[in-house]
């Protein structure tokens, strides 16, 4: 059996009892076991967290990000130690993450969620809105999240505290560890709290029909949100049915549009691959916003594909430049990718491969206005500059799959922000700032924060001013007294 145990945190209860072995390659407490008390069946039990006063969920998330300081957390340090063995991620950056972890449970980071995600008055109460009432409430909720960066267990603790709704979040198998390790410390800190009780945590093998047939219901489980890949997703679709609504994260890939100001001078080349490096390095490129497809619009005749090349070469050794924290060499390089950089090597006349001699990463050059054809599977700091001589072409080359596109200048991004939508593209950033996360603002073209909240109308009317059948015979007169 496996040296590595991973608890299940079910309504403030650690559970480490009836071990099983997972294929991941570690055990914990068998899921079948644990359904008696996992769902929320009886939806009235949400009430005592939607009583809670949203001031005092931003409190005790401020209390459990202050707990959450890598240097004296058992849990973390733990689970750092535990998750090279699980992620793509090398030790150092898994490291710089857990360091970010306390930043987004701030007060000032919670308050930016709810107001600018959902508007906190809704959280509090009933809020007038002509005729109506309007009021925000918390939905009981499955959590399926993905493992590529161990932040995204954090965001759904945080999103699901917000929204003061019941959650299970389905701990992924390449983290297995961040999301008991932040629970456990909630567990620590307000074991009694409504807001611990809500919150669980535990492992289940994708597609364990056994245990899913017991969980998603709609009598217990009102929505699902699901990150990841196209398994993850499958996986869950086989439950659908009315009265339980799929909040779906998809794998997306992200791209780059350089205009021409980023080549009309020295300065302006290197800072610009500086700052493309980033998008593309950081996280070692195992985000669906890091950088993969990098339009650059140097021309395509004899002079723009020298720019070009010169471009692609000083971008891979910014590359090499980023600090550990932020992105190393990959620990397992995808050999089929690399047979497919080997075969680029062979065709000097249609592309130059910089670098990926080793997992250091590549940067491979077109020398025509297309793509590589296995554009879907770069990774570890792989990148394909692509030269052309329009960036408003670049967005032809996009599609609904299309999450983030950096951009250079900003002006050139004001110029594209209303057309690359059409084509399917989701967020445009400052070029160099793909990887940087705000979750008071929308994803992947939507709201998720928002669809996560069950919105409830209280709508009052007057016989002696609105007929009943107004809205259907506007000559209807006006009425006083008893509707007959």
């Amino acid at each position: 059996m496996s040296a590595v145990f991973v608890p299940a945190v079910v309504r403030g209860r650690v559970h480490e009892a009836d071990p099983v072995e997972f294929p991941a390659g570690f055990h914990g407490p068998d899921p079948v076991g644990l359904l008696p008390v996992l769902p929320l069946r009886d939806p009235v039990a949400l009430s005592d967290l939607q009583s809670v006063p949203f001031a005092e969920v931003v409190d005790l998330l401020a209390e459990l990000g202050g707990q959450l300081a890598l240097s004296r957390n058992g849990f973390l340090q733990e689970a750092l130690s535990l998750l090279p063995e699980f992620s793509d991620l090398t030790a150092d950056v898994l490291r710089s993450t857990y360091l970010q972890l306390p930043g987004l449970f701030a007060p000032e980071a919670v308050w930016a969620l709810a107001e600018r995600a959902i508007g906190a008055e809704f959280l509090d109460g009933w809020v007038s809105s002509g005729g109506a009432a309007v009021r925000a409430f918390g939905a009981r909720a499955v959590h399926v999240i993905a493992g590529n960066n161990p932040i995204i267990a954090a965001i759904t603790v945080v999103r699901s505290a917000v929204t003061r709704g019941d959650a299970i979040i389905k701990a992924p198998a390449n983290d297995p560890v961040t999301a008991p390790a932040i629970l456990r410390t909630l567990v620590e800190l307000a074991p009694e709290h409504p807001l611990t009780r809500h919150l669980s945590v535990l492992y289940w093998k994708g597609g364990d029909t056994g245990f899913e047939r017991g969980l998603y219901h709609p009598a217990q489980v009102e929505k699902v949100v699901a990150w990841g890949g196209f398994g993850s997703v499958q996986h869950v679709t086989r439950y659908l049915r009315p009265g339980l609504e799929l909040i779906a994260l998809d794998p997306k890939l992200s791209a780059t549009v350089i205009g021409p100001e980023a080549f009309a001078s020295e300065a302006a080349l290197r800072e610009t691959a500086r700052l493309a490096a980033a998008d593309v390095g950081v996280l070692n490129q195992e985000g669906c916003f890091n950088a993969r497809v990098i339009y650059a619009a140097t021309g395509t005749d004899e002079a723009g594909l020298a720019t070009a090349l010169r471009w692609g070469a000083m971008l891979h050794e910014e590359v090499q430049r980023l600090p550990a924290a932020l992105s190393t060499p990959a620990r397992r390089f995808d050999p089929e990718l690399r047979e497919n950089l080997r075969g680029l090597a062979a065709a000097p006349d249609w592309y130059r491969v910089v670098g990926g001699r080793g997992g250091e990463g590549a940067v491979v050059v077109s020398l025509s206005a297309e793509p590589v054809d296995f554009r879907d599977a770069l990774s570890g700091r792989v990148a394909n500059v692509v030269p052309i001589d329009d960036p408003a072409e670049a967005v032809r080359a996009m599609n609904s799959y299309t999450q983030t596109v950096g951009v250079y200048p900003d002006s050139l991004k004001r110029v594209l922000r209303d057309t690359a939508p059409l084509y399917g593209v989701q967020r445009l950033v400052s070029l160099g700032y793909a990887t940087h996360f705000r979750p008071e603002v929308p994803q992947d073209g939507m709201e998720p924060t928002r669809r996560m909240i069950k919105w409830i109308t209280d709508e009052s009317y007057d016989p002696a001013s609105t007929h009943p059948f107004a809205h259907m015979a506007p000559d209807a007169p006006a009425w006083a007294g008893e509707v007959r």
